[in-house]
């Protein structure tokens, strides 16, 4: 079992799910995440006042899947959120060592579904 992690800009978040929806990985948790990476931000005027914006809205995906499902995960982030730009985004992928189903008491591989 893996955990993937991964970050993506906010506007590609419809593309990538529909990409993983493709791939028949249908849960996962988003969540609005502020981080900076390569880009390191911009600068922007407001009311004539010079601002440096270094933390960029980003979409935090948490994704927990078997082994056979983690390279179709990846890949689907990767088609759905790749713009070969800076700022295209990060995947993380830890060990996840427990998974437990509150309602049924399930563990492990079939507590993922």
């Amino acid at each position: 079992m893996k955990l993937i992690i991964a970050y993506i800009q906010p506007d590609k978040l419809t593309e990538v799910k529909q990409a993983l929806y493709k791939a028949e990985v249908y849960k996962m948790s988003v969540t609005n995440a502020l981080g900076c990476g390569q880009q390191m931000g911009f600068h922007e005027s407001y009311r004539g006042v010079d601002i440096e914006v270094n933390l960029l809205k980003k979409v935090r995906l948490e994704i927990a899947v078997n082994q056979d499902f983690v390279e179709r995960t990846i890949k689907a982030i990767i088609d759905g959120a790749k713009t070969g730009e800076i700022g295209d985004g990060k995947i993380f992928v830890l060990p996840l060592d427990r998974c437990v189903r509150i309602r049924t008491g399930e563990e492990g591989n079939d507590a993922i579904g």
